[in-house]
């Protein structure tokens, strides 16, 4: 039985995002009441003590979606130390009401499939849908017009990109894509520009060719002008913003998309 507040946790490459739901909703994608991100080169998670306080949970159950074992082991073992009377579920593929058209559902990443939970709650019925995360590395989903989720591609992301450049290189310098609330002229004027505009603009240009030979897989509709083919697009993660604005008007950036799969495959178990 899920017990409220619940809090979810997705545990990233580089950093934790927990997010406090006084609920999972029952209309829509619910909101975290309250979040907390926690950079995971930092030593340990006592950061979490003062959040707690502060939202005052005196008891909740966690629900963990991770990619990265060995900042979830951390953070568990910070529970059981810290809070032995809260429950805590870590989530595998075969927990989350998603259907997934792969044979090895346990070999995709959860965050990819949480992400996938989330978008089947916001799109049309009968409309696919392209699930975008833009952060560490890019992923890029596709989900049917049933719902199911039928794979994807998985590509460096921005700033993992910038910092090959500079690493592979003897002359690159490293540049900063971590302020992507605008996009970068496509014209670069100096070396950082350009550097900039490849790496923006390329990553923009592989989403975008990649959702158009996603969809392409899909079966024709019987009339050739019906739109109801052509995907949804949901984007999160950092240069999510940036990126959905150019990505047409079926583009839509959801920053908790991931923080709502949890809470969403929370009370789907829940209410077995």
């Amino acid at each position: 039985m899920t017990r409220f507040p619940l809090i979810a946790v997705d545990v990233g490459n580089a950093r934790t995002k927990l997010g406090w739901f006084r609920g999972a909703g029952d209309d829509g994608l619910p909101e975290p009441a309250a979040m907390l991100r926690v950079d995971n080169a930092a030593d340990g998670f006592d950061c979490l003590g003062p959040w707690l306080a502060s939202v005052d949970a005196k008891a909740a159950s966690w629900w963990i979606g991770s990619v990265n074992r060995p900042v979830a082991t951390r953070l568990v073992d910070w529970l059981r130390e810290h809070r032995p009377d809260d429950s805590v579920t870590l989530l595998a593929a075969t927990d989350l009401p998603l259907r997934v058209a792969l044979a090895r559902p346990d070999m995709v990443g959860v965050d990819r499939l949480l992400d996938a939970v989330a978008a089947n709650r916001l799109r049309a019925s009968g409309r696919p849908a392209a699930v975008v995360d833009v952060g560490t590395a890019i992923t890029v989903d596709l989900l049917a017009a049933d719902g199911t989720f039928r794979g994807g591609a998985i590509l460096p992301g921005i700033a993992m990109s910038a910092r090959a450049l500079h690493e592979f290189t003897d002359l690159l310098p490293l540049v900063d894509m971590t302020d992507l609330a605008a996009a970068p002229p496509p014209v670069g004027t100096s070396t950082d520009e350009a550097m900039q505009s490849g790496l923006f603009w390329g990553a923009v240009g592989a989403i975008r060719e990649l959702v158009r030979q996603m969809t392409a897989t899909l079966p024709s509709p019987p009339d050739a002008r019906d739109h109801a083919a052509e995907p949804e697009i949901y984007l999160t993660g950092g240069a999510g913003p940036a990126v959905a604005r150019l990505l047409g008007p079926t583009a839509r950036h959801v920053p908790h998309l991931t923080l709502a799969g949890i809470a969403l495959s929370a009370q789907s178990l829940k209410d077995l």
